[in-house]
């Protein structure tokens, strides 16, 4: 930390857009009072009145004694060391402190903070650390000590910086100490040659400022940007800044005017509120002026309204909608679907008729302090769980959703470089979709995932055994690229050898599939063998359509005999067709695009030859015959009731599964007319049956005998396409 630490005294380009939030510290003052010495036993230090004062507006009734002992030893440690400009030392871990308590971080985590540089850079050791507060601070000055032996440039050795996630994941305190620590040094990186400043500020933009993401400590996550950003891109930087101070001197103010309509809505609807203006930080204003071109006022902040309770959230959200212009495109609720670093509230837009939009945030002040803070705002991960504990992720300090799943990859990653290359793919993204389980949880998964990716989010190296999905209802590849808010059911094998496809690489995004393919991958190299020795999802995968001779997963003579489909048949009058057309002499023909069968409500129309067709309603081909100018035709059913139907099962591939099937359509009386089962594609097989019914009253019970068949998961009535007559 020392090798980074430089004074702020010598201006360098990184001394403005961080001072709208946080005051800066007085090194100067506390350097004159740290060279104080100890003050007496019954008062505190001086140079810690920042950080006392800063931690009781979070914790009042806080224990202030360790903070005391650990600056009392932290400053007698470093005496002596000075920081590149000169001041003593010690203002470099008492600013760190300083951070984290306006952050909101419990006393365990200040203490540890003022004393994690002393194992490294003094000749306390861990032992004393641990003798004088406990294994707790020990712990988390050990993890800090490490963090500070990682290379996190490209270069970095990935074992090492494996390691150090797997110390951070069992305590996320460690991870916040060196973000800290990370922007005390961005902001005093002014007297450094620049391209020490550029080597630092990469490292900071390519792996610190994403785990600040992922943990959701934006506060630190945004001035972070703001800095890198004046040291990468100074040209930007300082164009930014003049629309920054250029909208500043305006005479008027949308937000202003927004923010007072906002507060008479919401007064008038007794919905007790604060409405304040968050003006955009320069990296965001940037983002927008890229996105949007010439900015307006309204673009320079965002306003954000805080309120007591989760409820009073939608009924701001109800009033601003009510009473001013909502742009319903905006719209987004992390309330009910929290982000994956535990970032909760409504997004909305609201638009005037000058053109002017606002985007508003809305949340409650325990939301605010988390979006700001995020696993700082947490807490002490030791201390006992309340009565009423967060459900999931939420309850667990030590496990936000991403650093839990980071941890589970480590595990699984068959070697460091795998891990080290998947790890900053990920951090690589910055947007992610939730996606529905049927049974009504959720997913977060990066913007891009796939099917692939939901089942390993899902079920870990179970998905192995997965055969398809339905996205919104219905059947999709594993190659379906997910959308935000779709409802995604897996449909899972039975087989516990299952394997995964090798193609599935290619659609796997998230480091929990990739890595778990890899590593079954690497487990089982694929053998130099003929295509036609490998195995049932290989070979239907990797046969061209026109030529695949695969068989089914279970085979009898019934189904390896070649029988004509229900499609390809023509359209003749078919045994029992009981349908009846108010025309004399009419041949009547049931249609093959969707087999209608008493009770259907259909309807026919007349076709080449004299014949009339007969359709379902809803069936697609019904709207072709209209749009061609097709008369419609009367039709009814008649008193006979044997029909005849096609019906598609949709199964898994097992032993015995066609002898079954067919066992159960013939104790229902059906009779097989013809039947066609199709290669297994991913160990599923479609199977069509066109069946001749002795009461069409039998079909429902036949349809569910069919699919309480073991392994099939889906019967249906054929909706075949059959060109017009």
């Amino acid at each position: 930390m020392s090798a980074e630490a430089t004074n702020p005294a010598t201006p360098g380009p990184v001394t403005g857009p961080t001072a709208r939030w946080r005051a800066r510290i007085d090194l100067r003052r506390l350097g004159r009072a740290a060279l104080l010495g100890p003050a007496a036993r019954d008062r505190l230090p001086d140079a810690i009145s920042h950080v006392v004062d800063a931690h009781r507006a979070h914790h009042p009734d806080a224990d202030l004694e360790p903070l005391r002992r650990a600056y009392l030893l932290a400053e007698s440690s470093h005496r002596g060391q000075m920081r590149k400009s000169g001041e003593p030392y010690i203002t470099h871990p008492l600013a760190v402190t300083l951070i984290l308590a306006e952050l909101g971080a419990e006393t365990t985590t200040l203490t540890a903070s003022l004393l994690h540089d002393t194992v490294e850079d003094t000749d306390v050791t861990l032992d004393q650390v641990g003798e004088q507060f406990g294994e707790e601070v020990r712990f988390l000055v050990d993890g800090v000590t490490k963090l500070e032996k990682v290379d996190y440039g490209a270069a970095a050795e990935p074992e090492t910086f494996r390691k150090m996630l797997v110390a951070t994941g069992n305590d996320v305190r460690v991870m916040s100490i060196k973000l800290a620590d990370r922007l005390h040094n961005m902001r005093t990186l002014g007297v450094m040659r620049p391209e020490k400043q550029a080597r630092i500020a990469k490292v900071t933009r390519d792996v610190l400022i994403p785990l600040a993401e992922r943990l959701g400590v934006q506060a630190l996550k945004t001035e972070l940007e703001d800095l890198v950003f004046a040291i990468l891109h100074p040209e930007e930087y300082e164009h930014t800044r003049e629309l920054i101070v250029e909208n500043a001197s305006r005479a008027d103010d949308p937000l202003a005017e927004f923010a007072d309509d906002m507060r008479t809505v919401l007064r008038e609807a007794d919905i007790p509120a604060e409405v304040v203006i968050r003006p955009r930080h320069f990296v965001s204003v940037h983002r927008v002026a890229r996105k949007r071109g010439q900015l307006r006022g309204a673009d320079f902040g965002r306003l954000l309204v805080l309120v007591n309770e989760d409820a009073d959230c939608y009924a701001v959200l109800g009033e601003l909608h009510t009473c001013m212009t909502p742009v319903v495109s905006e719209f987004k609720d992390f309330i009910a679907v929290p982000k994956f670093n535990l970032y909760q509230s409504l997004h909305t837009a609201l638009a005037r008729e000058d053109g002017q939009i606002a985007e508003v945030l809305i949340r409650t002040h325990q939301m605010h302090k988390v979006a700001e803070a995020g696993v700082v705002a947490l807490g002490n991960p030791y201390a006992p769980a309340p009565d009423d504990p967060a459900d999931g992720e939420r309850a667990d300090p030590t496990r936000p959703g991403w650093l839990s799943r980071l941890l589970e990859w480590q595990q699984a990653a068959p070697d460091p470089d795998t891990f080290w290359s998947t790890l900053r793919e990920d951090l690589a993204q910055d947007r992610e979709i939730t996606v529905f389980r049927p049974d009504g949880g959720a997913l977060g998964l990066p913007e891009g995932a796939t099917c692939v990716d939901a089942a390993y989010a899902q079920y870990g190296e179970d998905a192995h055994a997965c055969l398809g999905a339905r996205v919104n209802g219905r059947l999709a590849t594993l190659s379906t690229v997910l959308r935000d808010g779709d409802t995604v059911e897996l449909l899972m094998g039975q087989d516990p050898a299952a394997e995964p496809s090798r193609e599935w690489l290619d659609h796997a995004h998230t480091p929990a599939a990739r890595i778990a393919i890899q590593r079954w991958l690497a487990a089982h190299p694929a053998p130099l063998a003929h295509p036609a020795s490998a195995g049932p999802r290989e070979a239907a995968q990797d046969a061209p359509a026109a030529e695949d001779t695969a068989q089914p997963a279970a085979q009898t003579p019934a189904a390896a005999a070649p029988h004509p489909s229900a499609e390809a048949q023509p359209p003749a009058v078919r045994p029992g067709a009981n349908a009846v057309v108010d025309r004399p002499g009419a041949t009547v023909r049931l249609a093959g695009c969707c087999t209608p069968v008493p009770p259907d409500e259909i309807t026919g129309f007349s076709v080449r030859g004299g014949a009339v067709t007969v359709h379902r309603v809803e069936c697609a081909g019904v709207a072709r015959m209209k749009d061609a100018g097709r008369a419609e035709v009367g039709v009814r059913w008649g008193d006979a009731t044997e029909c005849r139907v096609t019906l598609v099962a949709e199964s898994f591939g097992r032993p015995h599964l066609l002898a079954d099937l067919t066992e159960a359509i013939a104790l229902e009386g059906a009779e097989i007319v013809s039947a066609i089962v199709e290669p297994p594609t991913q160990q599923r097989v479609r199977h069509t049956y066109t069946l001749q019914l002795p009461d069409a009253a039998h079909l429902p019970a036949l349809m569910r005998a069919m699919r309480n068949v073991p392994g099939v998961y889906d019967v249906s009535r054929a909706q075949h396409h059959v060109p017009m007559l």
